[in-house]
């Protein structure tokens, strides 16, 4: 299966740059609060499924230069050592790539130890992103977490152990019952470990997820927007005094520790998907393959299709899209470049919306740059969706501006 070694390298100049997302869809148990495309206890298939993403890669190759790769999930950490590396060899054969890229590979507490860890930073993964959640172990109940915090402490010194020097820790806020208090203490603890860089979530239920079933029933406390806004303010402050660049909403990094991958999504530039339920923005098109695991394996055996839907995206809402992603990022939409770009004057066309918002607070205009202020980080999707285009609904905004986090 493997197809030779990583070290395919081209001169970063010779052709457009594309990333590459791969997803993982295995878990050992699927959280309380996920509604990610997951698979519990689906081990079993982990071979036919990793043979099923080499036949993609193939399939999808376009002689663009790769600029980084995302092992996404589900628990990418579960995947065995050798497939992860098999795939990488795969994807160095057929892929050209710049020597700097960036690799990220998700992993949970629990599921890596120092041996794992090591195989896959000698396979070529270099950044490594660790769902902590939490270090307080009521909250991680609440989450459905299957790991301790002391366990989350442990995989941190596992990675750091074997040579990880680029490690992001997932964090989340406005967990049911978590106070301000035990958020501090959360913060402080993970600052004492230095990660390079930090990813802080709002806690967000869709419906029928197993924790949003247990706020209807009255199992749990409903999450309460001001106690979140209050956790978010403090971890601006106390993050901002470690020295962290908060370069996007969600996100903060030590200088030069922001993640390449995912800039390509705020920057609304193109990439490629591959596994079951993975998306893909190429070619003004959306394409999204099924998120059926035994579907998707059938298609690379000669069975059927993997992609399951085509979205021609519109220039009009490109062009909302680059705004809405935009506005995530500290600097904001710059007018000039984004006007270029999608050959639009933003100051014309989203005139009243952009007075309306000024006046509300929640963004600043200084004729150069567009962006959100303090306030308007909080309040990120009631400015986001005024910039969609009028035929679409106001919630559609959500899953433009939050799903590629």
């Amino acid at each position: 299966m493997g197809c030779g070694a990583l070290s395919v390298i081209i001169n970063w100049n010779m052709a457009a740059n594309i990333s590459l997302y791969i997803h993982i869809p295995f878990c050992i148990r699927k959280c309380s609060y996920c509604s990610f495309v997951s698979y519990s206890g689906r081990q079993d298939a982990m071979e036919q499924y990793s043979q099923a993403l080499t036949r993609e890669i193939i399939q999808r190759v376009d002689n663009r230069m790769l600029k980084s790769v995302y092992f996404g999930g589900g628990t990418p950490s579960l995947l065995p050592a050798d497939h992860i590396s098999r795939l990488l060899e795969c994807i160095g054969t057929h892929l050209p790539q710049n020597r700097e890229i960036e690799i990220s590979l998700e992993a949970n507490p629990g599921t890596i130890n120092h041996k794992h860890l090591y195989a896959m930073l000698s396979s070529g993964v270099n950044r490594l992103s660790i769902g902590l959640q939490s270090l307080d172990d009521g909250e991680l109940g609440v989450l459905g977490r299957l790991h301790s915090s002391a366990e989350g402490l442990n995989a941190v010194a596992y990675a750091r152990g074997v040579g990880f020097k680029n490690i992001n820790l997932d964090l989340i806020y406005g967990i049911p019952g978590q106070t301000l208090p035990s958020w501090q203490y959360t913060l402080e603890g993970v600052l004492s470990l230095e990660p390079e860089h930090l990813s802080l979530y709002g806690l967000s239920l869709e419906s029928g997820t197993a924790m949003m079933e247990k706020i209807e029933a009255g199992e749990l406390p409903t999450i309460d927007p001001d106690v979140s806004a209050e956790q978010y303010e403090l971890a601006e402050k106390i993050l901002a005094a470690k020295g962290y660049r908060h370069y996007e909403i969600s996100n903060w990094a030590k200088p030069g520790f922001e993640c390449r991958h995912n800039m390509v999504y705020w920057k609304n530039e193109e990439y490629i998907g591959v596994g079951a339920g993975a998306c893909s923005h190429i070619g003004g098109h959306r394409f999204l393959n099924t998120s059926s695991l035994e579907k998707y394996i059938d298609a690379f055996t000669g069975n059927g299709a993997a992609v399951e839907s085509d979205e021609t995206i519109s220039p009009e809402m490109a062009a909302a899209e680059a705004a809405i992603l935009a506005l995530r990022l500290e600097e904001g939409v710059e007018i000039s470049s984004y006007n270029n770009d999608y050959k639009t004057d933003i100051l014309s066309v989203n005139s009243k919306e952009i007075k309306e918002l000024e006046s509300y607070g929640l963004i600043e205009n200084n004729g150069v740059n567009i962006k959100l202020t303090p306030r308007g980080r909080l309040l990120g999707n009631e400015v986001f969706w005024r910039f969609l285009p009028a035929s679409s609904a106001q919630n559609d905004t959500n899953q433009v501006a939050m799903e590629r986090e």
